[in-house]
């Protein structure tokens, strides 16, 4: 079966106005990521923007660029309007790789694409990898992420999930002085890259936002308040950092020139 990848991409940045255009090692950062995504098995990969400057950077290395409104509150609802002017058939699969990857390995892409077509009754496909330290655990940036033996999300949380009830008591090894995490109980932080049935797309953005996205400010908790099942899988491969500050951007270009010489 075949698969998209669809790039939102916004000038608008409250950290880093233009991202998308930011110069790494002689292209703009949606080049690597377009570049990134083209080396995955997808048929097509586009570019979604409500920006001309960005559609005009993106045409110019023969980017394939759908224009949207500049109105939407997500990427997701970019993502359903593209499949909307794309007329996308329900069941094609669509993956959501973000504009500040351009690092990403096109590994990931694949996974989520696949995890979709082996499990059928996957609405939305993402994926995880292990934590490995109390700070990132406790760290509300990071999203944690439980799920059953067949990789369907029962919830997302920015708090420690599953909550170690023992751990928290005192002389609990999350209640001391040599803090760690406690032993037999596995954590997954999630990794933000989706995979949706086109269909899926057109549902969610109908959907209003659920309680408890509100209370999170997590996007993917009203696909499952309105039973849509989540399909989480270890990441194949670690994924790099994306792009948020001006330190991970200039972090990136030293990393790709060093690759370059």
């Amino acid at each position: 079966m075949s698969f998209s990848v669809v790039i939102p991409a916004r000038y608008a940045s409250s950290r880093l106005p233009g991202k998308p255009l930011a110069d790494i090692v002689g292209k703009p950062m949606i080049q690597h990521v377009y570049e990134r995504a083209l080396a995955s098995r997808a048929d097509r990969v586009v570019v979604a923007t409500d920006d001309g400057r960005i559609r005009e950077a993106c045409e110019r290395f023969g980017a394939d660029v759908v224009m949207t409104s500049p109105d939407h509150a997500s990427g997701t609802d970019r993502l359903a309007e593209v499949a909307r002017k794309l007329e996308l058939d329900g069941d094609h699969r669509v993956v959501n790789v973000q504009g500040d990857e351009p690092l990403i390995p096109p590994v990931l892409i694949n996974q989520v694409a696949d995890n979709l077509e082996f499990y059928p009754d996957a609405a939305i496909a993402t994926l995880c990898e292990r934590i490995h330290d109390v700070d990132q655990l406790i760290n509300p940036n990071a999203v944690k992420v439980v799920f059953d033996h067949q990789g369907m999300a029962h919830y997302f949380s920015r708090a420690p999930i599953p909550w170690p009830r023992d751990a928290w008591m005192d002389g609990g090894p999350l209640n001391g002085d040599d803090v760690s995490l406690p032993p037999g109980v596995d954590y997954f932080r999630h990794i933000g890259i989706y995979g949706y049935r086109a269909h899926v797309l057109e549902q969610f953005v109908n959907w209003a936002p659920a309680p408890t996205e509100r209370a999170e400010s997590l996007e993917q908790l009203r696909a499952l308040y309105n039973g849509a099942r989540i399909h989480v899988d270890v990441a194949a491969e670690q994924p790099p950092a994306g792009v948020d500050t001006d330190a991970d951007l200039e972090r990136i270009r030293e990393w790709l020139a060093t690759r370059s010489v």
